[in-house]
C-alpha cells in the first residue's frame, strides 16, 4: 500500500522555489500546508485529505513528501518491468540517458478512503509533473508503469479513470514452451485491493486486455464487491458476452511478485489448474 514515484532527470536538479511549489500545489490539490522546506525534502499536507487517529480523537493530515534530486544508484525498472513499457515506447531510451531522480511519495495516506486517495495521488502526480520541467518520465514504483512528462500533461483519460490509467499495469507474458498467455495486472494493492489474473490460450490477448480494464474499473467503482465463486461476462467474438460466464477466484498469482489476485477461469480458455478444481 506504499505509493512512491520516480520522476527520472538526465541531470541533477534544484528543488523548485518554494513559493512556486506552494501554487503549484494549492493549483491541483485545494489548499496545502508547507510543513516543511530545504534542499533536501519538501513536505505538503492536503487540508482536504486527513485520517481519524482514534487514540487521540482527532484528525492528522496526510502528506505528501518530495525528496531532493539524486542520482540513481539501484535500477528504477527490473529485467521483467522493463519488457512491459507498453505506454511509453522510448521507455528504455529514457532509462539510458537518465541517470538523476526525484523520489516523491505520501504518508499516513493508506487510511483514507480509496477513491480519495486515488483522487489525491492523480493530483499529486499532475502537480508534480508540472514543478519538474526537466522530468522526461515518471515511473510508478509499485507496478512500474512508466509515462513521459508530456503524457501526463496532455492526459485527456476521464478524472475517474485516472488511477488505473496511471499506476495500475497490464502486462502480458508467453508461457515458454506452451501455447498458454498470461494476462495480469499490477498497482491496485495500492488502493488495498487485488490485482487480475488471466490464465489462457488460443485467444486475442488485446481482447484480455480491454477485459481486464473493464473489470478494474468494475472494482475501483464498486468497493471490490468480488468474492471466489462469483462470476462475470466473459468473451464471444472479441466482445464481452452476458450468455457466457467467466468464474472468479482468489488465488496467488503465477508471476512475481507473489500476492493475492483474482484469477479469471475463461472456461475452454483457461490454462492452468485453480484451487478449486
Amino acid at each position: 500500500m506504499v505509493f512512491i514515484v520516480h520522476l527520472l532527470m538526465e541531470k541533477i536538479c534544484d528543488m523548485p522555489d518554494k513559493q512556486h511549489m506552494e501554487n503549484v500545489m494549492n493549483k491541483h490539490l485545494g489548499k496545502t500546508d508547507c510543513f516543511c522546506y530545504n534542499e533536501k525534502v519538501a513536505g505538503f499536507s492536503p487540508e482536504k485529505y486527513s485520517i481519524h487517529c482514534e487514540k487521540e480523537n482527532k484528525n492528522i493530515p496526510v502528506q505528501l513528501m518530495i525528496m531532493d534530486c539524486v542520482k540513481i544508484e539501484k535500477p528504477v525498472m527490473d529485467e521483467i518491468s522493463a519488457g512491459q513499457l507498453w505506454d511509453c515506447p522510448d521507455g528504455m531510451e529514457i532509462l539510458e540517458k537518465c541517470k538523476y531522480q526525484v523520489i516523491a511519495t505520501d504518508f499516513m495516506a493508506s487510511g483514507l478512503y480509496y477513491k480519495d486517495r486515488a483522487e489525491m495521488l492523480v493530483d499529486y502526480i499532475e502537480a508534480l509533473a508540472e514543478l519538474y520541467p526537466e522530468c522526461k518520465a515518471v515511473v510508478f514504483e509499485t507496478s512500474k508503469k512508466m509515462f513521459t512528462r508530456e503524457a501526463i500533461l496532455d492526459c485527456s483519460v476521464p478524472k475517474e479513470s485516472r488511477f488505473i490509467y496511471y499506476a495500475v499495469n497490464v502486462r502480458f507474458f508467453n508461457i515458454q514452451g506452451t501455447d498458454d498467455m498470461l494476462i495480469d495486472t499490477i498497482g491496485m494493492s495500492t488502493l488495498a485491493m487485488s490485482d487480475l489474473q488471466y490464465h489462457f490460450h488460443d485467444m486475442n490477448p488485446d481482447t484480455v486486455v480491454n477485459h481486464a480494464y473493464n473489470l478494474l474499473s468494475y472494482i475501483y467503482e464498486n468497493d471490490n464487491p468480488i468474492k471466489s465463486g462469483d462470476t462475470i461476462d466473459g468473451i464471444s467474438e472479441d466482445v464481452m458476452s452476458s450468455d457466457i460466464k467467466w468464474k472468479l477466484q482468489y488465488e496467488d498469482s503465477l508471476i512475481q511478485p507473489v500476492r493475492e489476485v483474482i484469477d479469471v477461469n475463461m472456461s475452454r480458455y483457461a490454462s492452468g489448474v485453480r484451487n478449486d478444481t
